[in-house]
């Protein structure tokens, strides 16, 4: 089954309302959020991480990139890191490596979320592949997925 069926299915269980998008070949979120004429902050990226020695998924807008001091500051890591392709593939098989979506439960990881994005109310990600993706209530996600919430992004 595809990321992107695992994720319908999700959102269809818990009553969630989304748009597909399709898309040109992009493999960036800001040349999704260009391809789609959405502003950058309202799509959302996700990045696999080591904190600690465990693996977590970050999520944050477009437009911003990870501090890792923040990052370990705000949620009191000793060290973070990014994951390479190897494992993100390994943790989101069947998801095309670069466009992972938000739900960390798909790959049994937790979800920390930039406190940026909870000025949208609407958002756009990746749904596991470059040319889809799907745009719903931002406080849909935050309900369904439970992350943890803080500031450990900056804008580029």
């Amino acid at each position: 089954m595809s990321i992107s069926r695992k994720i319908r299915e999700l959102l269809g269980k818990e009553g969630v309302e989304y748009e597909v998008l399709e898309h040109e070949l992009a493999y960036t979120a800001l040349e999704i959020a260009q391809a789609q004429h959405i502003p950058g902050h309202k799509v959302i990226k996700s990045v696999v991480v080591n904190a600690d020695g465990k693996w977590i998924l970050c999520v944050l807008p477009a437009t911003h990139k990870i501090d890792f001091a923040k990052l370990n500051q705000t949620f009191s890591f000793k060290e973070s890191a990014l994951a390479n392709e190897g494992k993100v593939a390994s943790l989101f098989p069947g998801c095309d490596v670069g466009a992972m979506p938000p739900f960390g439960r798909l790959g049994g990881i937790p979800v920390y979320v930039d406190s940026h994005l909870q000025e949208n109310e609407m958002v756009v990600f990746n749904a596991g592949t470059h040319t889809e993706m799907l745009k719903m209530h931002f406080q849909d996600f935050i309900r369904i997925e439970k992350p943890k919430v803080g500031d450990f992004s900056i804008h580029i």
